[in-house]
């Protein structure tokens, strides 16, 4: 008898989360790249237009969302390399759970170092 379907191909396991998150992630840090380039480009055309622009990311709110640009960009090293593990390393697959756990916490040491900092720098601590 066959098994019903559960209406969702993302079951929960870590494999596949890490694989949605390492490609929202991906294409996060592509489109900040893009923003990053026309503003810095920006400056060839009007400087009073690129000076306008840069004060606005001094703001707090920017500077919170700086701490999600550090965040995806440590996920998707960290995941990345955990992914050319599973690949190319002959027990990735059989250890791609565990290889998912220290990716997590080797991002989870790298964030707390550097909340503190940022928000500090944030928030004029």
């Amino acid at each position: 008898m066959a098994k019903a379907s559960t209406g969702t191909l993302y079951r929960g396991n870590e494999g596949m989360w890490s694989w949605v998150a390492h490609r929202v992630t991906g294409v996060g840090i592509f489109f900040f790249l893009l923003v990053h380039v026309l503003d810095t480009a920006l400056v060839r055309v009007s400087p009073e237009a690129y000076n306008a622009v840069i004060a606005t990311y001094k703001t707090p709110l920017m500077g919170l969302a700086e701490i999600g640009l550090v965040a995806a960009i440590v996920y998707h090293a960290f995941n990345g390399l955990r992914v050319i593990l599973v690949d190319f390393w002959k027990g990735g697959p059989k250890n791609q759970r565990k290889l998912f756990w220290g990716a997590m916490i080797l991002w989870l040491v790298v964030m707390i170092g550097f909340l503190p900092r940022q928000l500090m720098h944030v928030f004029g601590g």
